[in-house]
């Protein structure tokens, strides 16, 4: 298979992370006669310094022309208070969903059991989760009316949903869910919020079309604290825009870091992979940062093309590092690696994974290749 993918690392500590998932991407396409031709653009704060614009045209129109975009994060604390949208980088990312038709985030969380003590909860909490989060991406409050008074003492943000937005989201949960578990979650405030009532409206008239799967429902504040005190409970949640936002990142402590998590980001035509994290820009240029979550999302990207083999190869990788302790200071604060090794070590383990037979965790050093 031969796929053209955009490239967009933007700021922070994103660069380093993604040159990892390439290397996995590069070694998956040695290994299994696949061509992955990457073309770099620029997006978020460095695209703001360079271009004046948080997406420039030519970024845009690169992705639209390409089979998959894998993208790094967003951000800069100079712009944290800047009220000028043209100089905030997170409008870059907003804007390319939007022109993407990007409707929905997928984010698996799923434990591993090497790291289960390194989550603040409960080994016998957390063993055995495995569920997905469903976020609705491109409607609610992130992308409605949006006013400020000319004082600057009054401000709203619409929260809006069309029937349509929540039906193209919910059918590709309830599939999903048909492969797993057969249940869904929709979490919602119903209670409260005209939008959650539609929510319900429409997903139960969706789930008719899927006997199969069960449906269920939780109020958002109950889901956060189910999340936390019985996550094996879930298999699919399905969620709007604001809350999946705020829930997949809750969900991050249930792997230990938010290092491990990688998403999805689908439309129609177009497709966009990168890890849950941010910039995390005091980090930059460290080699301390964690790039499994962008190497996992590397692995989504190659199962969005059916590339399920390739894709086993690169969880079997990592799987492999974590077992032996060839992983970043955020999940080992003993660890000899940096961003560097933990990327070469899962690339040359695609490659030759026989090798390992000769691997010796103290004969390998900052600098070195990770395989000896």
């Amino acid at each position: 298979m031969n796929l053209k993918i955009a490239v967009l690392s933007g700021d922070g500590i994103g660069p380093e992370v993604i040159l990892q998932a390439k290397k996995a991407l590069y070694a998956i396409g040695v290994v299994f006669d696949h061509e992955f031709v990457f073309e770099d653009a620029l997006i978020g704060a460095v695209a703001i310094e360079k271009t004046g614009n948080p997406l420039p045209e030519q970024t845009l129109n690169l992705c639209l022309n390409t089979d998959a975009v894998l993208f790094g994060a967003v951000g800069n604390t100079k712009y944290d208070n800047n009220h000028d949208p043209k100089l905030r980088p997170v409008n870059g990312l907003l804007k390319l969903r939007q022109a993407l038709g990007l409707y929905a985030n997928i984010r698996p969380v799923k434990p591993y059991k090497d790291l289960l003590d390194l989550s603040p909860l409960k080994r016998k909490i957390i063993e055995g989760t495995d569920f997905v989060i469903f976020r609705e991406l491109s409607g609610g409050s992130y992308f409605s009316e949006k006013k400020t008074n000319a004082q600057g003492t009054l401000a709203s943000d619409l929260c809006e949903y069309s029937d349509e937005e929540i039906i193209r989201v919910s059918h590709l949960a309830f599939r999903t869910a048909q492969k797993r578990q057969k249940k869904v979650t929709l979490v919602d405030k119903a209670s409260i919020l005209e939008t959650s009532r539609l929510w319900r409206k429409v997903v139960q008239e969706i789930s008719e079309n899927y006997p199969d799967v069960t449906l269920d429902f939780l109020y958002v504040d109950n889901a956060a604290m189910q999340i936390i005190i019985n996550p094996k409970q879930f298999d699919v949640i399905l969620t709007e825009n604001l809350f999946g936002d705020i829930l997949s990142d809750e969900a991050s402590v249930i792997t230990g870091a938010i290092g491990l998590l990688p998403s999805a980001s689908l439309g129609n035509s177009s497709a966009l992979f990168k890890p849950v994290h941010g910039t995390f820009s005091q980090a930059k240029g460290k080699n301390t940062a964690n790039p499994i979550a962008s190497i996992l999302s590397a692995a989504m990207l190659l199962e969005h093309f059916g590339l399920q083999l390739e894709a086993k190869k690169v969880y079997e990788a990592v799987e492999k590092a974590i077992e032996l302790n060839v992983v970043t200071a955020d999940l080992n604060p003993y660890s000899k690696f940096g961003t560097n090794e933990v990327g070469d070590f899962i690339s040359n383990y695609i490659l030759s994974k026989d090798e390992l037979l000769y691997f010796n965790n103290d004969n390998v050093y900052i600098g070195q290749s990770t395989i000896v």
